[in-house]
Protein backbone atom coordinates (compact mmCIF):
# COMPACT_ATOMS: atom_id res chain seq x y z
CA UNK A 1 0.00 0.00 0.00
CA UNK A 2 1.05 3.61 -0.48
CA UNK A 3 1.62 5.16 2.94
CA UNK A 4 2.58 8.69 3.91
CA UNK A 5 3.92 9.39 7.40
CA UNK A 6 3.78 12.88 8.88
CA UNK A 7 6.66 13.55 11.28
CA UNK A 8 10.10 11.95 11.49
CA UNK A 9 10.66 11.76 15.22
CA UNK A 10 10.66 8.52 17.22
CA UNK A 11 7.06 7.68 16.38
CA UNK A 12 6.88 8.71 12.72
CA UNK A 13 10.31 7.69 11.49
CA UNK A 14 10.32 4.28 13.18
CA UNK A 15 6.81 3.56 11.88
CA UNK A 16 7.70 4.64 8.35
CA UNK A 17 10.88 2.59 8.23
CA UNK A 18 9.14 -0.50 9.60
CA UNK A 19 6.25 -0.15 7.13
CA UNK A 20 8.81 -0.05 4.32
CA UNK A 21 10.65 -3.03 5.79
CA UNK A 22 7.53 -5.21 5.47
CA UNK A 23 6.95 -4.14 1.87
CA UNK A 24 4.84 -0.98 1.80
CA UNK A 25 5.63 2.06 -0.35
CA UNK A 26 6.39 4.78 2.22
CA UNK A 27 7.14 8.48 2.09
CA UNK A 28 8.03 10.34 5.29
CA UNK A 29 7.18 14.02 5.55
CA UNK A 30 8.92 16.67 7.62
CA UNK A 31 9.18 20.47 7.45
CA UNK A 32 12.94 20.47 8.14
CA UNK A 33 14.79 20.49 4.80
CA UNK A 34 18.21 19.79 6.35
CA UNK A 35 16.77 16.81 8.20
CA UNK A 36 15.27 15.45 4.98
CA UNK A 37 18.59 15.82 3.16
CA UNK A 38 20.42 13.98 5.94
CA UNK A 39 17.91 11.13 5.97
CA UNK A 40 18.26 10.72 2.21
CA UNK A 41 21.98 10.26 2.84
CA UNK A 42 21.14 7.51 5.31
CA UNK A 43 21.76 9.52 8.46
CA UNK A 44 19.21 8.99 11.21
CA UNK A 45 18.21 12.09 13.21
CA UNK A 46 17.86 9.93 16.34
CA UNK A 47 20.05 7.29 17.95
CA UNK A 48 18.13 4.05 17.81
CA UNK A 49 19.32 0.46 17.42
CA UNK A 50 19.00 -0.91 13.84
CA UNK A 51 17.12 2.16 12.60
CA UNK A 52 19.83 3.68 10.42
CA UNK A 53 20.66 0.33 8.78
CA UNK A 54 17.01 -0.19 7.84
CA UNK A 55 16.77 3.39 6.58
CA UNK A 56 19.68 2.82 4.20
CA UNK A 57 18.40 -0.58 3.09
CA UNK A 58 14.81 0.47 2.30
CA UNK A 59 15.78 3.79 0.72
CA UNK A 60 18.23 2.06 -1.62
CA UNK A 61 15.59 -0.54 -2.51
CA UNK A 62 13.07 2.18 -3.36
CA UNK A 63 10.41 1.48 -0.72
CA UNK A 64 11.25 4.46 1.47
CA UNK A 65 11.64 8.15 0.68
CA UNK A 66 11.59 11.50 2.47
CA UNK A 67 10.16 14.87 1.49
CA UNK A 68 9.10 18.33 2.65
CA UNK A 69 6.43 18.40 -0.10
CA UNK A 70 3.38 17.31 1.87
CA UNK A 71 1.05 18.06 -1.03
CA UNK A 72 2.55 15.39 -3.27
CA UNK A 73 2.91 12.98 -0.35
CA UNK A 74 -0.71 13.17 0.80
CA UNK A 75 -2.65 13.61 -2.43
CA UNK A 76 -2.72 9.97 -3.55
CA UNK A 77 -1.81 8.07 -0.37
CA UNK A 78 -3.95 5.11 0.67
CA UNK A 79 -3.25 5.99 4.29
CA UNK A 80 -1.58 8.90 6.07
CA UNK A 81 -0.11 8.18 9.49
CA UNK A 82 0.30 11.13 11.84
CA UNK A 83 3.33 10.76 14.09
CA UNK A 84 4.05 14.33 15.13
CA UNK A 85 4.74 15.46 18.69
CA UNK A 86 2.09 16.27 21.28
CA UNK A 87 4.25 18.06 23.86
CA UNK A 88 3.14 18.79 27.36
CA UNK A 89 1.77 22.25 28.09
CA UNK A 90 2.22 24.13 31.35
CA UNK A 91 -1.08 22.84 32.76
CA UNK A 92 -0.20 19.22 31.92
CA UNK A 93 -2.47 18.99 28.89
CA UNK A 94 -1.25 17.84 25.48
CA UNK A 95 -0.43 20.42 22.82
CA UNK A 96 -2.32 19.31 19.71
CA UNK A 97 -1.26 22.14 17.41
CA UNK A 98 1.02 19.93 15.31
CA UNK A 99 -1.78 17.40 14.89
CA UNK A 100 -4.11 20.18 13.74
CA UNK A 101 -1.57 21.50 11.22
CA UNK A 102 -1.12 18.10 9.60
CA UNK A 103 -4.88 17.40 9.63
CA UNK A 104 -5.57 20.60 7.72
CA UNK A 105 -2.78 19.87 5.22
CA UNK A 106 -4.28 16.44 4.59
CA UNK A 107 -7.76 17.89 4.15
CA UNK A 108 -6.56 20.39 1.57
CA UNK A 109 -4.42 17.90 -0.40
CA UNK A 110 -6.07 14.46 -0.59
CA UNK A 111 -7.45 13.59 -4.02
CA UNK A 112 -8.63 10.02 -3.35
CA UNK A 113 -10.31 8.08 -0.56
CA UNK A 114 -7.88 8.00 2.34
CA UNK A 115 -7.58 6.66 5.86
CA UNK A 116 -5.87 9.03 8.32
CA UNK A 117 -4.27 7.17 11.19
CA UNK A 118 -3.16 8.96 14.36
CA UNK A 119 -0.16 7.23 15.96
CA UNK A 120 0.70 10.18 18.19
CA UNK A 121 -0.40 9.90 21.80
CA UNK A 122 -3.51 12.05 22.12
CA UNK A 123 -6.19 12.58 24.79
CA UNK A 124 -9.30 10.43 24.57
CA UNK A 125 -11.70 11.92 22.05
CA UNK A 126 -9.03 13.67 19.97
CA UNK A 127 -9.52 11.44 16.93
CA UNK A 128 -13.18 12.43 16.79
CA UNK A 129 -12.11 16.08 16.63
CA UNK A 130 -9.41 15.34 14.03
CA UNK A 131 -11.96 13.68 11.75
CA UNK A 132 -14.36 16.61 12.08
CA UNK A 133 -11.51 19.07 11.55
CA UNK A 134 -10.50 17.32 8.33
CA UNK A 135 -14.09 17.29 7.07
CA UNK A 136 -14.36 21.02 7.85
CA UNK A 137 -11.43 21.80 5.54
CA UNK A 138 -11.84 19.04 2.96
CA UNK A 139 -11.59 20.41 -0.59
CA UNK A 140 -12.19 17.39 -2.82
CA UNK A 141 -15.18 15.05 -2.67
CA UNK A 142 -13.35 12.04 -1.28
CA UNK A 143 -13.90 9.69 1.63
CA UNK A 144 -11.68 10.37 4.64
CA UNK A 145 -11.93 8.60 7.99
CA UNK A 146 -9.69 8.77 11.02
CA UNK A 147 -8.41 5.79 12.98
CA UNK A 148 -6.35 5.47 16.16
CA UNK A 149 -3.22 3.31 16.14
CA UNK A 150 -1.16 4.15 19.24
CA UNK A 151 2.49 3.14 19.38
CA UNK A 152 4.00 1.15 22.24
CA UNK A 153 7.68 1.41 21.41
CA UNK A 154 10.41 1.95 23.98
CA UNK A 155 13.32 4.19 23.10
CA UNK A 156 16.43 2.09 22.59
CA UNK A 157 14.41 -0.85 21.25
CA UNK A 158 11.88 0.99 19.06
CA UNK A 159 12.49 -0.99 15.85
CA UNK A 160 12.25 -4.32 17.64
CA UNK A 161 9.16 -3.17 19.53
CA UNK A 162 7.46 -2.27 16.24
CA UNK A 163 8.40 -5.29 14.14
CA UNK A 164 7.92 -7.77 16.99
CA UNK A 165 5.22 -6.12 19.05
CA UNK A 166 3.21 -8.32 21.45
CA UNK A 167 0.06 -6.77 19.96
CA UNK A 168 -1.09 -4.00 17.63
CA UNK A 169 -3.95 -1.78 18.80
CA UNK A 170 -6.26 -0.29 16.19
CA UNK A 171 -9.27 1.90 16.91
CA UNK A 172 -11.81 2.41 14.14
CA UNK A 173 -15.41 3.45 13.67
CA UNK A 174 -16.14 1.51 10.47
CA UNK A 175 -15.40 -1.83 8.80
CA UNK A 176 -13.83 0.10 5.92
CA UNK A 177 -11.22 1.68 8.17
CA UNK A 178 -10.64 -1.55 10.06
CA UNK A 179 -10.09 -3.47 6.82
CA UNK A 180 -7.46 -1.00 5.59
CA UNK A 181 -5.51 -1.15 8.85
CA UNK A 182 -5.72 -4.94 8.90
CA UNK A 183 -4.25 -4.99 5.39
CA UNK A 184 -1.44 -2.61 6.37
CA UNK A 185 -0.48 -4.74 9.34
CA UNK A 186 -0.99 -8.13 7.71
CA UNK A 187 2.71 -8.47 6.70
CA UNK A 188 3.78 -7.97 10.33
CA UNK A 189 2.09 -11.28 11.25
CA UNK A 190 1.30 -10.01 14.75
CA UNK A 191 -1.85 -10.15 16.92
CA UNK A 192 -4.20 -7.22 16.24
CA UNK A 193 -6.64 -5.95 18.86
CA UNK A 194 -9.44 -4.03 17.17
CA UNK A 195 -11.52 -1.65 19.31
CA UNK A 196 -13.30 1.66 18.85
CA UNK A 197 -11.29 4.88 18.61
CA UNK A 198 -11.76 6.12 22.16
CA UNK A 199 -10.85 2.76 23.65
CA UNK A 200 -7.66 2.67 21.58
CA UNK A 201 -6.74 6.15 22.82
CA UNK A 202 -7.36 5.08 26.40
CA UNK A 203 -5.40 1.82 26.04
CA UNK A 204 -2.29 3.86 25.26
CA UNK A 205 -2.62 6.08 28.32
CA UNK A 206 -3.72 3.27 30.63
CA UNK A 207 -0.76 1.11 29.58
CA UNK A 208 1.89 3.80 29.95
CA UNK A 209 0.50 5.12 33.20
CA UNK A 210 0.30 1.62 34.68
CA UNK A 211 4.00 1.06 33.95
CA UNK A 212 4.85 4.48 35.39
CA UNK A 213 2.78 3.63 38.47
CA UNK A 214 4.70 0.38 38.85
CA UNK A 215 8.02 2.24 38.78
CA UNK A 216 6.91 4.83 41.31
CA UNK A 217 5.51 2.12 43.57
CA UNK A 218 8.85 0.31 43.61
CA UNK A 219 10.68 3.56 44.28
CA UNK A 220 8.33 4.31 47.16
CA UNK A 221 8.95 0.84 48.59
CA UNK A 222 12.69 1.31 48.05
CA UNK A 223 12.69 4.47 50.15
CA UNK A 224 10.89 2.60 52.92
CA UNK A 225 13.37 -0.29 52.58
CA UNK A 226 16.21 2.07 53.47
CA UNK A 227 14.41 3.14 56.64
CA UNK A 228 13.57 -0.36 57.84
CA UNK A 229 16.74 -2.17 56.74
CA UNK A 230 15.38 -4.20 53.81
CA UNK A 231 17.02 -4.59 50.38
CA UNK A 232 14.79 -3.50 47.47
CA UNK A 233 16.58 -5.80 45.03
CA UNK A 234 15.84 -8.81 47.21
CA UNK A 235 12.26 -7.60 47.60
CA UNK A 236 11.85 -7.15 43.84
CA UNK A 237 13.30 -10.59 43.16
CA UNK A 238 10.84 -12.18 45.55
CA UNK A 239 7.95 -10.29 43.97
CA UNK A 240 8.98 -11.25 40.43
CA UNK A 241 8.09 -14.92 40.89
CA UNK A 242 4.43 -13.98 41.20
CA UNK A 243 2.91 -14.24 37.69
CA UNK A 244 0.32 -11.65 38.63
CA UNK A 245 3.11 -9.11 39.16
CA UNK A 246 5.74 -10.18 36.64
CA UNK A 247 9.44 -9.34 36.58
CA UNK A 248 9.46 -6.13 34.54
CA UNK A 249 9.58 -2.53 35.80
CA UNK A 250 10.54 -3.63 39.30
CA UNK A 251 13.95 -1.92 39.39
CA UNK A 252 14.15 0.91 41.89
CA UNK A 253 16.15 4.01 41.06
CA UNK A 254 15.87 7.74 40.50
CA UNK A 255 12.59 7.72 38.65
CA UNK A 256 11.30 7.45 35.12
CA UNK A 257 11.98 9.94 32.33
CA UNK A 258 11.75 10.12 28.56
CA UNK A 259 9.14 11.40 26.17
CA UNK A 260 6.23 9.21 27.28
CA UNK A 261 5.71 8.45 30.96
CA UNK A 262 6.09 11.98 32.38
CA UNK A 263 3.93 13.53 29.67
CA UNK A 264 1.30 10.79 29.59
CA UNK A 265 0.76 10.63 33.34
CA UNK A 266 0.21 14.39 33.48
CA UNK A 267 -2.06 14.33 30.44
CA UNK A 268 -4.28 11.59 31.88
CA UNK A 269 -4.49 13.38 35.23
CA UNK A 270 -5.47 16.57 33.37
CA UNK A 271 -8.12 14.69 31.38
CA UNK A 272 -9.59 13.26 34.56
CA UNK A 273 -9.76 16.73 36.13
CA UNK A 274 -11.55 18.04 33.04
CA UNK A 275 -14.23 15.44 33.68
CA UNK A 276 -14.44 16.16 37.40
CA UNK A 277 -12.60 13.02 38.50
CA UNK A 278 -9.60 12.78 40.83
CA UNK A 279 -7.26 10.11 39.42
CA UNK A 280 -5.47 9.53 42.72
CA UNK A 281 -3.20 6.67 41.71
CA UNK A 282 -1.75 8.58 38.77
CA UNK A 283 -1.35 11.74 40.85
CA UNK A 284 0.62 9.74 43.42
CA UNK A 285 2.76 8.29 40.62
CA UNK A 286 3.69 11.79 39.46
CA UNK A 287 4.42 13.04 42.98
CA UNK A 288 6.68 10.11 43.86
CA UNK A 289 8.60 10.43 40.61
CA UNK A 290 9.17 14.16 41.05
CA UNK A 291 10.64 13.58 44.50
CA UNK A 292 12.70 10.60 43.41
CA UNK A 293 14.70 12.42 40.75
CA UNK A 294 16.78 14.42 43.23
CA UNK A 295 16.96 11.88 46.05
CA UNK A 296 20.68 11.27 45.51
CA UNK A 297 21.47 14.98 45.45
CA UNK A 298 19.67 15.34 48.77
CA UNK A 299 21.66 12.42 50.23
CA UNK A 300 24.92 13.94 49.06
CA UNK A 301 23.95 17.36 50.40
CA UNK A 302 23.53 15.85 53.86
CA UNK A 303 26.95 14.20 53.61
CA UNK A 304 28.87 17.25 52.31
CA UNK A 305 29.18 20.83 53.48
CA UNK A 306 29.12 22.15 49.90
CA UNK A 307 29.70 21.19 46.28
CA UNK A 308 31.52 24.46 45.61
CA UNK A 309 34.91 23.83 43.98
CA UNK A 310 34.50 20.06 44.06
CA UNK A 311 35.12 17.90 41.01
CA UNK A 312 31.92 15.96 40.39
CA UNK A 313 31.88 12.98 38.02
CA UNK A 314 28.52 12.52 36.32
CA UNK A 315 28.17 9.16 34.58
CA UNK A 316 25.23 9.05 32.19
CA UNK A 317 23.17 11.95 30.85
CA UNK A 318 20.29 10.34 28.94
CA UNK A 319 17.15 9.16 30.71
CA UNK A 320 17.97 5.52 29.88
CA UNK A 321 20.63 3.56 27.96
CA UNK A 322 20.23 2.89 24.25
CA UNK A 323 19.03 6.38 23.32
CA UNK A 324 20.37 9.92 22.98
CA UNK A 325 17.10 11.35 24.34
CA UNK A 326 17.41 13.71 27.30
CA UNK A 327 13.74 14.45 27.80
CA UNK A 328 12.84 14.32 31.51
CA UNK A 329 16.25 12.82 32.33
CA UNK A 330 17.14 13.09 36.04
CA UNK A 331 20.31 14.90 35.01
CA UNK A 332 18.18 17.87 33.97
CA UNK A 333 17.11 18.19 37.60
CA UNK A 334 20.43 17.39 39.26
CA UNK A 335 23.05 19.14 37.13
CA UNK A 336 21.46 22.61 37.56
CA UNK A 337 21.49 22.06 41.34
CA UNK A 338 25.16 21.07 41.25
CA UNK A 339 26.11 24.01 39.04
CA UNK A 340 24.19 26.41 41.25
CA UNK A 341 26.37 25.34 44.16
CA UNK A 342 29.58 25.85 42.18
CA UNK A 343 30.45 22.27 41.25
CA UNK A 344 33.01 21.48 38.54
CA UNK A 345 31.24 18.72 36.63
CA UNK A 346 32.97 16.19 34.40
CA UNK A 347 30.22 14.43 32.46
CA UNK A 348 30.30 11.23 30.43
CA UNK A 349 27.68 9.71 28.15
CA UNK A 350 28.44 7.55 25.10
CA UNK A 351 25.77 9.14 22.86
CA UNK A 352 23.97 11.91 24.76
CA UNK A 353 26.78 14.41 25.35
CA UNK A 354 26.24 16.39 22.14
CA UNK A 355 22.57 16.92 22.94
CA UNK A 356 23.43 17.96 26.50
CA UNK A 357 26.00 20.46 25.23
CA UNK A 358 23.19 22.36 23.53
CA UNK A 359 21.63 22.92 26.94
CA UNK A 360 24.84 23.33 28.92
CA UNK A 361 27.80 24.33 26.72
CA UNK A 362 31.22 23.24 27.87
CA UNK A 363 32.85 25.67 30.29
CA UNK A 364 31.34 28.12 32.75
CA UNK A 365 27.66 27.61 33.56
CA UNK A 366 26.35 29.85 36.31
CA UNK A 367 28.43 29.29 39.45
CA UNK A 368 30.02 26.08 38.21
CA UNK A 369 31.63 24.55 35.16
CA UNK A 370 30.96 21.52 33.00
CA UNK A 371 33.44 19.49 30.96
CA UNK A 372 32.50 16.59 28.68
CA UNK A 373 34.81 13.57 28.53
CA UNK A 374 34.99 10.51 26.30
CA UNK A 375 35.60 7.88 28.96
CA UNK A 376 34.02 7.28 32.36
CA UNK A 377 37.43 6.81 33.96
CA UNK A 378 38.46 10.26 32.74
CA UNK A 379 35.49 11.70 34.60
CA UNK A 380 36.47 9.79 37.75
CA UNK A 381 40.12 10.95 37.75
CA UNK A 382 40.67 12.95 41.00
CA UNK A 383 36.90 13.40 41.46
CA UNK A 384 35.51 14.15 44.92
CA UNK A 385 32.05 12.73 44.22
CA UNK A 386 30.50 10.52 41.53
CA UNK A 387 26.85 10.41 40.52
CA UNK A 388 25.61 7.55 38.31
CA UNK A 389 22.42 8.48 36.46
CA UNK A 390 22.28 6.05 33.50
CA UNK A 391 23.17 2.36 33.43
CA UNK A 392 25.09 2.29 30.14
CA UNK A 393 27.21 -0.85 29.62
CA UNK A 394 30.30 1.37 29.42
CA UNK A 395 29.54 2.63 32.92
CA UNK A 396 28.68 -0.80 34.29
CA UNK A 397 32.06 -1.96 32.99
CA UNK A 398 33.86 0.33 35.46
CA UNK A 399 35.24 -1.91 38.21
CA UNK A 400 34.56 -1.28 41.87
CA UNK A 401 38.30 -0.95 42.49
CA UNK A 402 38.54 1.81 39.84
CA UNK A 403 36.59 4.20 42.04
CA UNK A 404 39.07 3.79 44.89
CA UNK A 405 42.05 3.97 42.54
CA UNK A 406 40.94 6.97 40.45
CA UNK A 407 38.90 9.22 42.73
CA UNK A 408 40.38 11.66 45.22
CA UNK A 409 37.68 10.57 47.64
CA UNK A 410 35.71 7.46 46.58
CA UNK A 411 32.22 8.78 47.31
CA UNK A 412 29.66 7.29 44.90
CA UNK A 413 25.91 7.92 44.56
CA UNK A 414 24.39 5.31 42.26
CA UNK A 415 20.89 6.00 40.96
CA UNK A 416 20.66 2.70 39.09
CA UNK A 417 21.91 0.21 41.72
CA UNK A 418 24.62 -1.08 39.39
CA UNK A 419 26.99 -2.44 42.02
CA UNK A 420 26.79 -5.00 44.78
CA UNK A 421 26.96 -3.46 48.23
CA UNK A 422 29.51 -6.00 49.48
CA UNK A 423 31.76 -5.45 46.47
CA UNK A 424 31.81 -1.70 47.01
CA UNK A 425 32.48 -2.15 50.72
CA UNK A 426 35.34 -4.51 49.94
CA UNK A 427 36.75 -1.96 47.47
CA UNK A 428 36.66 0.67 50.24
CA UNK A 429 34.17 2.86 48.37
CA UNK A 430 31.64 4.96 50.28
CA UNK A 431 28.62 3.87 48.29
CA UNK A 432 25.02 5.08 48.34
CA UNK A 433 22.31 3.55 46.18
CA UNK A 434 18.51 3.41 46.21
CA UNK A 435 16.53 1.17 48.57
CA UNK A 436 19.48 -0.77 49.93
Amino acid sequence: MKIAVAGTGYVGLVAGVCFAEVGHDVICVDIDEDKIKSMKKGISPIYENDLQDLMVKNYSEGRLNYTTDFKSAYKDADAVFIGVGTPEQLDGSANLSHIATVARQIAECVEKDCLVVVKSTVPVGTNDKVEQFIHDFLINKVKVEVASNPEFLAQGSAVHDTLQAPRIIIGTESKWAEKILMKIYEPFKLPVVSVNRRSAEMIKYASNDFLALKISYMNDIANLCELVGADIQAVANGMSYDDRIGNKFLNAGIGYGGSCFPKDTKALEYLAKQHGYDLRTVKATIDVNNDQKTILFKKASKRLITFNGLKIAVLGLTFKPGTDDLRESPTLDNIPLLLEQGADIYAYDPVGADNFKRLYPEGKNGNGTITYVNDPKEALESANVCFIFTEWDQIKAVKTTDYKKLMRSPLVYDGRNIYDLKDMLKAEVEYYSVGR
